[in-house]
């Protein structure tokens, strides 16, 4: 038994390094491609927003994979991220002039307001199950973003106003400036995202989320997802470990929303950056990943943002494609006649023409 355990150890540990290994040669390979002027600056571009997808989709993965549940608010917890990040980074440019040390503590500003968020959310929502829990959390990732567009937020010598009329209605003194003014969101916030902590955030990113399923949590959580009768049968408290994967992942998901809003001058909650679109394309980076395989979400996400870009003729039907390559892997994964080809391809690459041999007798 202490033999089998120390091989599956070892196993799962090689498995995690190698995983650790792929985003350390990823990122030392572009970093000479770049040093000897072999990127593009539209690709230099895109790296940040990558390391951002990248964190999105192991996270969402660690509820739709590993806890078995299907959400579609992902984009939400991003913007609750991403806007109270800004919101703090602005506010504490004289206070802390230090531009790293604010934008470490935007990252944690950022995760525990969607931490915030996953609970609230979570409590009531996790009691559903199947297509009604996808549709809540899809409501609330819309709720979200209506709501900051209709904040006006501002501060002069008096303090903090808030008003969800305009940005009139908040009678700011000549001193005053505007912190969230409605659709329009917030400008000046500081551009402090980096390839080099992106990838920093992803390496912390796949540490909390491999070592909490390879731990005693994690296997609760896969027990609920697997068998959530027998998991209660046994003693474990289905509400906690749920809310704990959902919390977990919706704050990882805020930490990409820092990434993303300190990688621009202007964040405004549009449906294209936190809308439904957004909730779905980290959903599709799950599926073609692998549900509940982390490697694979990472260099599905890799791949999905990249195409696009070297293939631009594409890129206006790029959310069909999202959606035929979605449907064809549930099929081809899920779908009795799916999983019966695939164990006849296996079978034939296994065994070859005497397979087929005997298939004939």
């Amino acid at each position: 038994m202490r033999q089998m355990k120390t091989r599956v150890w070892s196993k799962n540990t090689r498995s995690n390094l190698i995983t650790y290994g792929i985003v350390i040669a990823a990122y030392l390979v572009v970093e000479v491609m770049m040093r000897a002027g072999m990127i593009s600056s539209l690709l230099k571009g895109l790296l940040v927003p990558l390391c951002m997808y990248v964190i999105l989709a192991v996270s969402l993965n660690l509820t739709v994979g590993i806890l078995g549940e299907l959400s579609l608010g992902h984009a939400g917890f991003m913007c609750v991220g991403a806007f109270s990040s800004a919101v703090f980074s602005k506010c504490m440019l004289e206070a802390v002039p230090a531009g790293g040390v604010r934008f470490f503590l935007a990252i944690l500003v950022g995760a525990a307001f969607a931490a915030l968020f996953g609970i609230l959310v979570g409590i009531p929502v996790l009691r559903l199950k199947g297509d009604y829990l996808a549709i809540v959390t899809l409501a609330f990732g819309e709720i979200i973003k209506n709501i900051v567009n209709v904040i006006f937020l501002g501060r002069d010598s008096r303090g903090f106003h808030i008003s969800t009329k305009d940005a009139f209605s908040l009678n700011l003194e000549a001193d005053g400036e505007m912190i969230i003014n409605g659709p329009q969101g917030i400008t000046g916030t500081p551009q402090n995202s980096s390839f080099f902590i992106g990838i920093i955030l992803i390496l912390i990113t796949l540490f909390i989320v491999i070592n909490l399923v390879n731990s005693r949590t994690g296997r609760a959580i896969m027990a609920i997802r697997d068998n959530r009768i027998a998991a209660e049968s046994v003693g474990i408290n289905i509400t906690k470990y749920k809310l704990l994967a959902f919390t977990v992942s919706a704050s990882l998901a805020g930490v990409a929303g820092v990434l993303y809003a300190h990688n621009l001058s202007t964040l405004a909650a549009t449906p294209k950056n936190f809308g439904y679109n957004m909730s779905i394309m980290i959903l599709v980076f799950v599926v073609l990943g692998g549900i509940g395989n982390i490697r694979g979400s990472i260099i599905a996400a890799v791949v999905l943002t990249l195409l696009p870009e070297m293939l631009r003729s594409l890129n206006d039907y790029r959310m069909l494609i999202y959606a035929v390559v979605l449907i064809v892997t549930m099929i081809f994964t899920s779908s009795p006649g799916g999983r019966a080809f695939r164990e006849r391809y296996s079978l034939k690459l296994l065994f070859g023409g005497k397979n087929q041999a005997k298939e004939g007798e």
